[in-house]
């Protein structure tokens, strides 16, 4: 007789305590890793990172306080939209990035690297931060809470309503950043979208 395959149990697919802050650790390591090497190639990314990276090359503020103060009023739309325990853990997430940020260049220092390097390999790793955090109903703030309350109601791809935002950002570097290295940012905030447009759909991950 033939055997069905069914879905386990949906208590059986959640994730663990210990597994949602080993998760949300790792998310927040590779976006500093990543924000890291942006900032060392002089580049710009996307989200509310991104715009508080731009705005830390004009102003005397350090990065992790940018991004703290732009991440601020989403956390309000958060509240409405998607409870508690996912802003708890975002503001979670948020501070421990920028308490990393912080000593990151002090523990790993970097020499000047290629814009394109920082870019790409810098995109990479925030995106894959982000879809780690979002699989942990975790985000790091700001777009990736906008994206994500979209998807929900709309059916939107939480990576192509980021990906219009993102390059709205990147856009506004060209206040202070030269002009090739506002391209090259560009094709890199597309790059880290397309990595959450690709992997992070409705139903196709169902752990939380």
């Amino acid at each position: 007789m033939a055997t069905t395959l069914t879905a386990p149990p949906a208590a059986a697919l959640r994730h663990s305590p210990v597994e949602n802050v080993l998760g949300v650790a790792t998310g927040v390591v590779l976006a500093s890793l990543g924000v890291h090497l942006l900032s060392a190639a002089h580049a710009v990314t996307g989200g509310t990172a991104g715009l508080a990276l731009l705005l830390s090359y004009s102003t005397a503020l350090p990065f992790g306080v940018l991004y703290c103060l732009v991440n601020a009023p989403f956390f309000l739309l958060a509240v409405r939209s998607k409870g508690w325990a996912f802003t708890v853990r975002s503001i979670a997430a948020v501070a421990a990035l920028s308490a990393v940020s912080a000593v990151l260049p002090a523990l790993l220092p970097l020499g000047e690297i290629s814009p394109v390097t920082g870019v790409v390999v810098g995109n990479l790793l925030v995106g894959v931060a982000l879809l780690i955090l979002f699989r942990h109903g975790t985000s790091l703030g700001g777009f990736g809470i906008l994206a994500l309350i979209l998807q929900d109601r709309r059916g939107w791809r939480a990576g192509y309503v980021q990906m219009t935002l993102d390059i709205a950002v990147v856009t506004a570097a060209l206040a202070v950043v030269p002009v090739t290295n506002v391209l090259i940012s560009a094709a890199g905030a597309i790059l880290l979208n397309l990595v959450l447009a690709l992997n992070h759909r409705p139903g196709r991950y169902l752990a939380h």
